[in-house]
């Protein structure tokens, strides 16, 4: 086995690593409103569930983002299940855009609004989690931010009675690098520049 001290390496490989053990990782497709009303989605690939009892996610942000000034902002976001059929579209909105820039816009995206918070839910998307800001964690570089679930959305033909059918979400799980995991094996897809992004 090869032993690996991360206090020997820099932040960024200690990233790489990290990100290329800890896999597969769910993508939480964040949708926020800044204060001034611009809508913004970005996806997030530190996610889970910290509680069912009550309903507690967390997503968290290295350094302070755009996302996270929105919630810290107006306390409330909603969490987008990244079908396959939604990759390209969320990927676009992973680069860099400035805080003023509607990403719905852009990456064309049909948004329709939340029944509890401010903030829309991807349209195409699934499922979606609407959330209400718990508190805000920081350690290291990391800002994790917990929010209270108040609604969920699914689609109808996820469900075969009181289960959903996890071939029929086919949701897309974060690996290493560009590579993404399905159920049917593994995507690659390079992170698009603003340049890149601005030009699909």
């Amino acid at each position: 086995m090869r032993e690996i001290n991360p206090a020997d390496l820099p932040d960024r490989r200690v990233y790489e690593l990290l990100t290329m053990l800890v896999v597969p990782r769910p993508i939480a497709w964040v949708s926020t409103v800044a204060p001034d009303g611009t809508p913004n989605v970005a996806p997030h690939s530190y996610f889970n569930i910290m509680s069912n009892a009550p309903p507690v996610v967390h997503i968290t942000s290295a350094g302070e983002k755009d996302t996270l000034r929105n919630i810290r902002a107006t306390n409330e976001f909603v969490i987008n299940v990244v079908s396959r059929d939604l990759l390209d579209a969320m990927n676009l909105t992973a680069a860099d855009f400035p805080a003023d820039e509607d990403e719905f816009g852009w990456a064309q995206l049909e948004r329709t609004p939340s029944s509890v918070v401010k903030p829309p839910r991807v349209t195409r998307a699934r499922a979606a989690l609407e959330c209400t800001l718990r508190q805000v964690l920081e350690i290291g570089n990391g800002r994790m931010v917990f929010g209270d679930v108040v609604r969920v959305h699914t689609a109808h033909d996820l469900w075969d009675g009181d289960q959903i059918v996890p071939e029929r979400l086919d949701a897309v799980g974060r690996l290493g690098g560009s590579a993404y995991q399905t159920i049917d094996g593994v995507l690659r897809l390079a992170r698009p520049s603003r340049e890149d992004a601005r030009s699909s």
